[in-house]
């Protein structure tokens, strides 16, 4: 009963229309109520206490670093280098949207960052050389949740602190995914591109060209070298390497590119603002309704429910899975993360199912939730910016969450894919 008010209500308010964050408050309050109590003291002590974490200081900082990158043309430059590299080749040019992907990946965090950044500067490129638009733009939308993937990540800096495990080895686990996602892109993006007929090959760079993109955009690309390297030798951590993220990315694009003026420095500034707060309350609104589902007792009573499954850990995450892909379809990752994940870890356990490898799996399908209607977040920024209509992004997309989902049951059926790297790099 408790699980049904508290389901209930979160989904009522947010059917209404009501925020996210406010429907956390709301379901909780409902919960407070359906158990004889209720003090406000309560709900403003486990807001502040939910905000006041220090991992989440790498959240600002990360994305901080991202809008300077963007605003500083390192991820311009990373695209040309790409550009140069394969844009000569038939398909060059999603070839280049999938390196960009993953060369973004590393340096945001961020799916719906890098969505719009990749949209604004290859769908030009792609429509002039006469890809087909929808296509091309579901391609840049499956590229973009790649970001949540790669380290560093902000979606499993949020699942570290909701599910109380390690930051940094979740950083490390979604590399080879992160790399997987891009070779499936890959895969299916050099299927379509044979079907082709219309399209305009950009000529063949030089090799003098091609030194030269890359001598611009070295900056650029020594930043997830000095990030993955530093967390792998334990030189800093997740929180310590979004400061070292930040920093650099201010630096090289203020001293070195010298992009960002005084007035481009106060909108990055704005934006990551803006970005922060909501992401932070959405975090502390979530801390009130953990608090009220550990009072409530709500991860015994799933743990009854699924006990069955629970000595059939594969059956379990199949079952989990396709929960996360239904939720998915409604909801954004940040709170899926911020209400299931407190919620499921104690099952996760129970079943004896690696937390890292878990907290992977559940970030790669919730990422694909951005894919999917009604809400996708991803589909919205790529149809927006990219011009194009929301009917032809979906239909664009489709082989690629298709393909992602068949992923996704690869690492189900066989978990070394994430464990084995994950041991190795650890």
């Amino acid at each position: 009963m408790d699980v049904l008010i508290f389901v209930g209500t979160l989904l009522g308010f947010m059917a209404f229309g009501i925020p996210i964050a406010f429907a956390l408050i709301l379901s909780a309050i409902a919960l407070m109520f359906h158990l004889s109590f209720f003090d406000p003291q309560i709900i403003v002590q486990n807001m502040l206490t939910g905000a006041d974490n220090f991992s989440l200081m790498a959240v600002p900082l990360f994305i901080l670093a991202g809008e300077a990158m963007n605003a500083g043309g390192m991820s311009r430059r990373m695209v040309f280098m790409a550009t140069t590299l394969v844009g000569h080749i038939k398909g060059g040019v999603g070839y280049v949207a999938i390196m960009a992907s993953i060369l973004l990946a590393a340096l945001s965090g961020s799916a719906v960052a890098d969505a719009a950044a990749l949209a604004a500067l290859l769908v030009p490129m792609l429509r002039d050389q006469g890809y087909d638009m929808s296509r091309s733009t579901g391609l840049i939308a499956a590229g973009g949740i790649i970001a949540p993937i790669i380290p560093p990540s902000i979606s499993f800096i949020i699942f570290g602190v909701a599910a109380n495990i390690s930051v940094t080895k979740l950083f490390i686990a979604g590399i080879v995914p992160g790399l997987l996602m891009g070779l499936t892109l890959t895969a299916v993006w050099a299927y379509s591109a044979r079907r082709s007929t219309s399209v305009t090959m950009a000529p063949k760079e030089s090799g003098a060209v091609r030194l030269k993109a890359f001598r611009d955009s070295l900056w650029a690309l020594m930043l997830p070298i000095i990030i993955i390297g530093g967390l792998r030798g334990g030189i800093f951590t997740p929180t310590e390497a979004g400061a070292v993220a930040a920093a650099y990315a201010l630096f090289v694009s203020v001293f070195v590119y010298r992009e960002i003026t005084l007035r481009t420095l106060y909108l990055v500034l704005v934006n990551t603002a803006k970005t922060t707060s909501i992401v932070m309350y959405l975090v502390a609104a979530a801390l009130v309704a953990s608090y009220m589902i550990t009072l409530a007792d709500l991860p015994t009573q799933l743990i009854d429910l699924l006990g069955p499954l629970t000595d059939s850990p594969t059956l379990l995450m199949f079952c989990i899975v396709i929960l996360l892909t239904l939720i998915g379809t409604s909801m954004d990752l940040t709170p899926t993360i911020l209400i299931l994940a407190p919620v499921l870890m104690p099952v996760i356990e129970k079943a004896g199912i690696d937390p890292t490898y878990f907290g992977v799996i559940f970030v790669i399908v919730g990422c694909a939730g951005l894919l999917t209607p009604p809400v996708g977040t991803v589909l919205n920024v790529v149809s927006s910016v990219a011009r194009v209509r929301m009917e032809e992004v979906i239909k664009g997309v489709t082989p690629y969450v298709i393909a992602y989902t068949l992923l996704v049951a690869l690492m189900i059926i066989f978990p070394q894919i994430v464990l084995v790297p994950l041991d190795w790099f650890y």
